[in-house]
């Protein structure tokens, strides 16, 4: 049997309800029937690659992709170990053919689910399911010690994405009188972004929401301060009428 042949072993039939998952928020692990399982660098790549790409990818793609530097016949032998090196813990994780890859589809994904609601949310206003869109983790990052091309832009989507999400779940909670998750909501996305007026903003609303008024002004003057001593600017007029009225009110 060649190599090829013995790798295509790794698409037989699996439970669609085996606890399989990979997690690539905040650092690569690999969970299979409940338990972590250690992959080699070069396998941990492949995987966490199929698991960014959500779609079938042409092996040759994948290789160019993994092997950048290398000869495309040097790299088709590097993705060859690692498929082979994926297989060895036993669990099919990859579908395989000689021209295709993709990940298994019953191998879940916590940034792929992340992802989904977060667009949900931005989107169309929904939550996803309870507990999915938890500020906290909004706040994960992708792969942090991964420096491929293909990890750094899909993190810098990512980034941009979470942003968005964590603003849209400060207002919506905000709207729903759940006031202490819309300043965790809000504190979450300054926290990513701490320059970002439009969180600040919402973060304030949610404090005058909820009638802390001392809050709101204390969150606005810190604003105050990082612009100036960062940018050497002050905040929009619009921010700053809204707390001299709050202002007046006391």
């Amino acid at each position: 049997m060649s190599l090829d042949d013995d790798l295509d072993l790794l698409t037989r039939e699996r439970d669609a309800n085996a606890p399989d998952r990979v997690v690539l928020l905040n650092g690569f692990e690999l969970h299979c029937d409940g338990e972590p399982v250690d992959l080699p660098l070069t396998a941990q790549r492949l995987l966490g690659f199929l698991a960014l790409e959500d779609r079938t990818v042409t092996r040759s793609h994948a290789a160019a992709t993994l092997w950048l530097d290398s000869t495309d016949k040097h790299a088709a032998a590097s993705l060859r170990s690692a498929l082979w090196r994926l297989r060895r813990p036993g669990y099919p994780l990859v579908e395989v053919t000689h021209a295709h890859l993709r990940l298994a589809p019953w191998v879940r994904v916590d940034y792929r689910e992340l992802r989904a609601a977060a667009r949900g949310l931005v989107q169309d206003g929904e939550a996803g399911p309870r507990g999915l869109l938890d500020p906290q983790r909004l706040s994960g990052e992708l792969l942090p010690d991964w420096l491929d091309d293909w990890v750094l832009l899909e993190r810098e989507r990512f980034r941009h994405l979470r942003l968005h999400a964590l603003e849209a779940l400060c207002g919506r909670l905000t709207g729903l009188g759940r006031y202490a998750a819309a300043i965790e909501a809000g504190l979450a996305a300054v926290a990513c972004e701490p320059l970002r007026e439009s969180a600040h903003h919402l973060l304030i609303e949610a404090h005058l929401a909820e009638g802390n008024r001392t809050e709101a002004v204390r969150q606005y003057r810190w604003y105050c301060s990082l612009l100036h001593d960062e940018l050497g600017v002050r905040p929009p007029l619009t921010m700053e009428r809204r707390i001299r009225v709050e202002l007046r009110g006391r």
